[in-house]
């Protein structure tokens, strides 16, 4: 499925974990998307995904959560779209 990000971010906090976003529309779909990734060290992840602006259409939300979930290759897309975004100085 082809994805086109819109928007993605990056920063630590003060305590060193990683928080970053990415904003993208999935092929096939009405909705724009929100995805947002956190990690305590920048090992493991975890994930919430929504809607950006308004709400969409439930199904709509289901589907692209199966695909994130379920194909690594989407995952990673997205979450290297923020994690290229982390400045370099932190």
């Amino acid at each position: 499925m082809k994805l086109t990000i819109m928007n993605a971010s990056m920063k630590r906090d003060d305590e060193g974990a990683y928080l970053g976003q990415t904003i993208f529309q999935a092929e096939g779909y009405q909705s724009t998307f929100e995805i947002t990734f956190f990690s305590k060290r920048g090992k493991e992840w975890d994930y919430s995904l929504h809607f950006t602006g308004d709400s969409g259409v439930e199904e709509e939300m289901l589907a692209v959560d199966a695909l994130v979930e379920e194909n690594d290759d989407v995952y990673d897309e997205l979450l290297d779209a923020a994690w290229n975004k982390l400045p370099e100085d932190v």
